[in-house]
């Protein structure tokens, strides 16, 4: 693999490894660790899933009043790593501005979700602690009572893109001599590339 073969727009190359990763039978290629800080720059990582990429980035969904929601307001930077075990094993990472979609763009998203999620999205407070498993429950059965099968989008939770300011690609090669590059802003408003050692 050499840089002649990646395209020259990184959310284009990622779009062609996400597609090959989904068609090698991957299941939740979509999944990805989302990296966070707080202000004082003390990390937490978690698994979320993407949903989407457009000439903006990477988009996800959450409650903004969790840790996640929380650490984004503080410190509005973030970074991704996705992990494509099936061969040729491969593993992009990206990081950059994390800021909120618009309101609109969040609950268009909303309306597409199963019913039993936008309940859940009411339901569960995240990251608040709660007595027990009751508690959950008991939450859910009010949210369905109170919303039936149209639950409006709570003011609590949408999306975020991830604009990135670095992405690498990398891909696995024997004896741990890796493929690594590197894209970059350059100053034209485009993107340089550079392999790393793995």
């Amino acid at each position: 693999m050499d840089i002649g073969d990646l395209h020259p727009d990184p959310l284009i190359q990622f779009g062609r490894w996400f597609d090959e990763a989904t068609s090698a039978g991957l299941q939740l290629p979509e999944a990805m660790t989302l990296a966070t800080a707080d202000a004082r720059g003390r990390p937490s990582a978690r698994t979320v899933l993407l949903k989407g990429v457009d000439g903006r980035g990477f988009l996800f969904f959450s409650n903004y009043e969790s840790r996640k929601g929380r650490e984004l307001t503080e410190n509005a930077h973030g970074a991704l790593v996705f992990h494509w075990p099936v061969e040729p094993r491969r593993q992009v990472t990206a990081a950059g501005a994390v800021e909120r979609l618009p309101a609109d763009e969040s609950e268009a998203y909303f309306r597409t979700r199963p019913l039993g999620s936008r309940l859940g999205a009411w339901a569960s407070r995240q990251s608040v602690p709660i007595p027990d498993r009751d508690a959950l429950e008991r939450a859910f059965a009010e949210a369905e009572r109170r919303h039936g099968d149209d639950p409006p989008i709570p003011a609590w939770w949408g999306g975020y893109v991830l604009s990135p300011r670095r992405i690498e690609f990398w891909q696995n090669r024997p004896n741990r001599l890796h493929d690594r590059f590197r894209y970059l802003p350059d100053a034209s408003g485009g993107w340089r590339i550079e392999r790393l050692g793995p």
